[in-house]
């Protein structure tokens, strides 16, 4: 009795489900061109968006066109190459940026929006105001989520939000921020909540709704996501690891709701 062949595994099916780079052939013990070229094409994308400039006042252009007024503001990295280098200055307002945000901030407020450049300008530049345009009605809805402030940063890490929070005496803030560029996502951009914002705290403290591009989380699923998270840290008064993402299971409670001993 002969074995049967195995058959081939059909892997070239796969493209169909995932745009990761797979069934992408051989020319000899070389990938065949076309593959070569678009790996080429995607590398110097990213590396491009890592390095583009950051257009921050057309971003408060955008803003004011939702109808919120922003203020820039800049890290303490001098320009992009002392960004790359010196991540601790990305998480640090420069003086004159502290010193502003302290004359602005007359009073508390539920909620600051911080949008930086982050990794990818790209990524800020093409979904920023997309995101939000979809967000605010969210925020609006109901017990509302009034938002106090929005700020505009160059040249900033994550962290940077929570001096800026801090500073505005805000309960909670939102940081919109482009994420590191992928050789299949140039232009991602992730949103990252953190309660009672203050210098100092660690990534377990925030939570993050990552991936927002065209080909990644939608607008309306990621505002959803966002809105979600912002009312359940509020009503818990928690963010990070101890708030689960259930968006998709319940509805979030009211903002003014005890949390339960």
């Amino acid at each position: 009795m002969s074995d049967k062949p195995v058959p081939a595994r059909p892997t070239v099916d796969l493209k169909s489900f995932t745009p990761a780079r797979v069934a992408l052939g051989r020319s000899g013990a070389s990938l065949p061109t076309r593959p070569l070229l678009d790996f080429t094409l995607a590398h110097a994308r990213a590396r491009d968006a890592v390095h583009a400039a950051f257009d921050a006042p057309c971003v408060i252009a955008a803003m004011r066109a939702l109808g919120l007024d922003g203020n820039e503001v800049r890290s303490r990295a001098a320009d992009r190459g002392d960004y790359l280098r010196r991540p601790d200055l990305g998480r640090q307002l420069d003086a004159a940026s502290a010193a502003m945000l302290e004359e602005t901030a007359v009073a508390p407020c539920q909620l600051a929006i911080v949008i930086s450049d982050g990794l990818s300008a790209a990524a800020v530049h093409a979904h920023a105001a997309a995101l939000l345009q979809r967000l605010l009605p969210r925020l609006a809805e109901g017990d509302a989520v009034a938002i106090g402030h929005v700020v505009v940063a160059s040249g900033a890490r994550v962290a940077l939000g929570d001096e800026i929070g801090a500073i505005l005496g805000a309960r909670m803030v939102l940081m919109l921020i482009g994420e590191r560029p992928g050789l299949s996502a140039p232009d991602s951009l992730g949103a990252y909540l953190t309660f009672v914002p203050q210098p100092g705290l660690t990534d377990a403290e925030r939570n993050c709704v990552s991936n927002i591009h065209r080909a990644g989380l939608g607008y309306h699923e990621a505002a959803f996501k966002i809105a979600w998270l912002v009312r359940e840290g509020l009503a818990r008064q928690v963010t990070g690891v101890a708030l689960k993402d259930e968006s998709g299971d319940r509805a979030p409670r009211r903002i003014g709701t005890a949390v339960p001993e």
